[in-house]
């Protein structure tokens, strides 16, 4: 079951999200499809508001899969900067797994945030990577998501 462009939908970029099951959760409760998009075959329940999207492995091809579906109604879920900015451009509304929201007022912060960062590690500095997802990223990402997707009712 896919929903049509601009329907209220949840569109996750699953490859390396935490979240799956927040999402299932959540969603069924509120009758929302779900499209999992990723570069390889993932196991996802079978459940008639669930579907899985499996691109090749081509360089962002799962990102271009997303920015092309996303827009008004959809609820991107994902981690990668550059797809919150395709998504926002397109009028989807995007979320952290960490439930952080990505807004148009704070994409241009994260984007240049990303770009410094890029920088200092091809110079050579060990920057370290993000911290690791905890209980609390999943107890802010479940009330983000379920106020996002409340308030649309």
């Amino acid at each position: 079951m896919t929903a049509a462009p601009g329907a209220r939908r949840i569109l996750v970029d699953a490859d390396a999200c935490p979240v799956k099951d927040e999402i299932y959760k959540v969603a069924w409760r509120l009758s929302v499809p779900v499209t999992i998009v990723s570069n390889a075959w993932l196991r996802v329940p079978q459940h008639p508001l669930v579907t899985r999207v499996v691109v090749d492995a081509g360089f962002d091809a799962a990102d271009d899969w997303i920015a092309e579906a996303a827009g008004p109604g959809a609820l991107v879920v994902t981690a990668d900067i550059l797809l919150a900015d395709r998504c926002l451009k397109a009028g989807a509304d995007v979320l952290a797994p960490t439930g952080k929201p990505f807004t148009t007022a704070s994409i241009g912060g994260a984007i240049a945030t990303r770009a410094i960062m890029a920088d200092l590690r091809a110079g050579g500095d060990q920057l370290g990577g993000p911290a690791p997802f905890s209980a609390k990223d999943r107890s802010t990402f479940l009330q983000a998501l379920d106020t996002l997707l409340t308030r649309r009712r």
